[in-house]
């Protein structure tokens, strides 16, 4: 009788594993797009074609440019859905829905910013050709939702339905990649939180100018502020502006620009131009781009699209490349807004007293009550100080507590809140220009985010042009949008913007090539001020030594240009380095690693690695007593502080160096050499006591972070890509050294920005263009199109950007629901 029951047990529990497999397996296909065969959907005017290479490159074919749109929405839609959703969620402030309770203060900040409302705004005024594409794309989207086969895992784990999409989640989204090529907000709080701690001019060295630049002339801004007691009970307390900053979504990262360089015809192999394009953005998996080909009357065009929005960003069409590079513009402006003492209502203007316009917004929280706070703005735009407030449980604009009474909100001016911007209808043009005149006088209606575009055309004209809205300042602003300004002086308001025909421009210069990498792109008499904050020229300067090494340039020439891991930032510091004494058993080993080395960042050597460990080390012990172990921390989640680190150095700034904590009085000397004994140890630690052994690639490892699931341990392994890399944060090849402890593993140096895609474009013959990005195309995690790309994009290779009829090895054919 036993053995009876339990065999008929045994079955059961191997009939039930046999179901479950089988429904796993029935899912994990049905996830998958439907790359062939016929589908009806609607939304579509007339028939089109999805053609799929071997790479899950698709080319649209459509009978019009408006289908072409619907059918990339179709595609962003089968492969990308749930990255669409986050960018969504971002974008509209809706995060906490979807993660709980850890995401309120960036839906806060989100709120506060007012994105999604700014999005609405620029619908309703946006031209009839956007209109047109925006809806289309939402169309084609709202397609495959319509009639999704099964939800991709991430939707089922969190328990999600997708929602329809809309134009307004475009355009919010566009918002959102302009804020975070934004770089000046955070860093006008910073100067704010360090003026409460040290003098003006040790904030002018710990943010030094940019290179051969003389320090700005301000007003001595540390006394204005401690004239107002902005550390006092009653205004902005210093943990109020750290979690400020610590809250709002990432921006202006020191590692977010780009490389572009364009060689004419009498620079390159071929006769014809050669354009190269590697925008550094934030890794993620699945990667920010998808690459797709759209061809239709009057359309040509294939290159790097971005989930969520129509058109190509980047690529190749059949007259003209382009690429793109972050300028950097300084086109946000904080205020600190005076609040009236005996109304919190109401703030101080030039003219009097006005009052605060305020609304009502409300979190949903998963697995919680919502959340209601009150968001104001003033004459200059919204109040982040209200997401800190809101945090406390305060609606009187209190930065402390629900008894405060603080005397000052705020404020942020932004022109990517602007509601004017038609980035669409300029995108489309720039899909269908054949020249590059045609491409720059398109140019001229770019608003956000300012970028250096590098165009070439088939007539073997060159280009960088500039587009972009840059806010002009008065003469007497004697901030110039450096630091918080005082919102009730009319003197700091904007007066107009740079106008559209004088933005930096490069046409065809005599010596055959433009290099951009985010350096200054003005001339000293340019008449215009841009920003203080241009990227360090370690990168532009490598690019140009590798141009000027020989008379012409191939294809691949710039392919391994786009390789090349020499760091000139740390044949800076080196030296300092390599004359670095140490009592450790293992220094002399360390020393023979360093003695040849000359800066070359190869991921499987030692030298790189010891480099950045005494790097780190020598930060932290130079900069943490000074500034405090929490702000420290924050100011390393933006930038390295190479600059200030070698001023200091450079200097033998005793004040810098010496360790405030400790009776004695250290040089600059003792912490170089402390640094490296500090170093020793963790990598002693870390890799072991051989240290021929050490690798730069063990530690620096190129991390493409998955929303959400590489917060949660055991999911992080499936759903994020890694790969070890070499470089750092001043190679061409690069890739950003994190200097701070990751928050969930506690790994350093991480790099989680990069070149997010690279694009090598052959005006001669556009069969040779070339791109890669960092994961594939596919957001599935067991799709094999999920993490292609991981490998060729680690050894800096790429795919055929157009491809022969014969590769095109799926075909999906749409027909119009009736």
């Amino acid at each position: 009788m036993f053995g009876r029951w339990f065999r008929r047990l045994l079955t059961l529990v191997l009939l039930l594993l046999v179901t479950a497999a089988l429904v796993a397996w029935t899912y994990a296909q049905r996830v998958l797009p439907q790359a062939e065969g016929r589908l009806v959907l609607p939304g579509a005017k007339a028939p089109l074609q999805i053609l799929r290479d071997a790479n899950g490159i698709p080319t649209i074919r459509a009978a019009s440019v408006r289908d072409a749109m619907y059918g990339l929405g179709v595609a962003h839609a089968q492969d990308r859905l749930w990255q669409m959703e986050t960018h969504r969620r971002i974008g509209a402030g809706r995060l906490a829905e979807a993660f709980g309770e850890a995401a309120v203060d960036t839906d806060r900040f989100l709120r506060v910013l007012g994105v999604r409302r700014v999005a609405a705004a620029q619908w309703a005024a946006a031209s009839p050709a956007s209109r047109e594409a925006l809806q289309a794309y939402a169309d084609g989207v709202n397609a495959v939702i319509s009639n999704l086969r099964a939800r991709p895992p991430e939707f089922l784990v969190l328990g999600l339905q997708p929602e329809a999409w809309t134009p307004e989640d475009s355009l919010a989204w566009a918002i959102m990649m302009a804020w975070d090529l934004g770089a000046n907000w955070h860093t006008e709080l910073i100067r704010l939180r360090l003026a409460l701690k040290m003098p003006q001019a040790r904030i002018d060295q710990l943010l030094p100018p940019y290179p051969g630049d003389p320090v700005p002339k301000t007003m001595d801004y540390a006394a204005f502020y401690r004239g107002l007691k902005l550390d006092g009970q009653q205004a902005l307390a210093e943990p109020a502006l750290l979690q400020l900053l610590a809250i709002a979504p990432e921006s202006g990262i020191e590692g977010t620009g780009s490389n572009s360089w364009v060689l004419a015809g009498s620079r390159t192999t071929t006769g014809k131009p050669l354009l190269a394009n590697d925008p550094h953005l934030k890794l993620s998996t699945p990667a920010l781009w998808y690459f797709a080909r759209l061809e239709a009357p009057g359309l040509d065009v294939a290159g790097a699209t971005m989930p969520g929005l129509p058109g190509v960003v980047v690529g190749q069409n059949q007259r003209i490349a382009w690429g793109f590079t972050n300028t950097g513009p300084d086109v946000q402006d904080t205020y600190l807004e005076r609040i009236h003492p005996d109304d919190p209502a109401q703030y101080q203007t030039p003219t009097g007293w006005a009052r605060f316009e305020a609304r009502q917004e409300v979190i949903r929280v998963k697995g919680r009550p919502d959340v209601t706070m009150t968001v104001r703005s003033t004459r200059h735009g919204p109040v982040l100080s209200d997401a800190v407030l809101a945090g406390l449980g305060d609606d009187s604009g209190s930065t402390l507590g629900p008894k405060a009474k603080p005397a000052y909100a705020v404020a942020l001016r932004w022109t990517g809140l602007d509601t004017d911007n038609d980035i669409i209808a300029t995108s489309l043009q720039f899909n269908m220009a054949g020249s590059v005149d045609a491409f720059i006088a398109a140019s001229r209606s770019w608003r956000v985010p300012m970028q250096n575009m590098a165009v070439a055309d088939a007539d073997g004209r060159i280009a960088l042009v500039s587009p972009g809205r840059v806010p002009q300042r008065a003469p007497d602003n004697d901030l110039q949008g450096l630091a918080p300004a005082p919102g009730w002086e009319a003197r700091y308001d904007w007066t107009g913007f740079i106008p559209e025909d004088a933005v930096p421009l490069i046409r065809d210069p005599a010596s055959g090539h433009i290099a951009n990498a985010n350096q200054r792109v003005t001339l000293p008499d340019y008449p215009h001020f841009i920003t203080h904050h241009w990227a360090l020229p370690f990168r532009f300067q490598r690019i140009e030594q590798l141009i000027a090494a020989q008379p012409t340039h191939s294809l691949a020439d710039l392919g391994r240009m786009h390789g090349d891991v020499k760091s000139l930032a740390v044949v800076q510091l080196l030296p300092r380095l390599q004359k670095a004494q140490s009592a450790h058993p293992l220094a002399a080993a360390a020393q023979a690693q360093l003695a040849s080395f000359d800066g070359t960042m190869a991921a499987d050597k030692a030298a790189p690695l010891i480099y950045w460990a005494w790097h780190r080390h020598l930060t932290q012990q130079v900069l943490t007593d000074e500034l405090g172990a929490p702000l420290y921390d924050r100011l390393l989640g933006q930038r390295g502080y190479f600059d200030a680190l070698e001023g200091v150095l450079a200097s033998g700034d005793a004040w810098w160096c010496d360790d405030k904590a400790t009776p004695a009085a250290e040089t600059c000397a003792q912490q170089i050499d402390r640094a490296f004994s500090a170093a020793l140890d963790e990598l002693q630690a870390a890799q072991g006591a051989d240290v021929a052994a050490w690798q730069w690639g063990k530690a620096h490892i190129a991390r493409s972070e998955h929303r959400p699931f590489s917060k949660v341990k055991p999911l992080a392994r499936w759903f994020e890509v890694r790969t070890p890399v070499g470089g750092d944060s001043y190679t061409v090849n690069v890739s950003r050294v994190s200097l701070k402890a990751d928050g969930t593993t506690g790994e350093y140096y991480l790099s989680e920005h990069g070149a997010s895609l690279r694009g090598l474009y052959d005006l001669a013959d556009r069969a040779n263009s070339r791109v890669v990005h960092s994961t594939g195309q596919s957001g599935i995690p067991w799709s094999p199109l999920f993490r292609h790309w991981a490998e060729p994009w680690r050894r800096v290779e790429g795919v055929p950007l157009f491809v022969p009829a014969s590769a095109l090895v799926q075909t999906l054919a749409i027909s119009p629901a009736p």
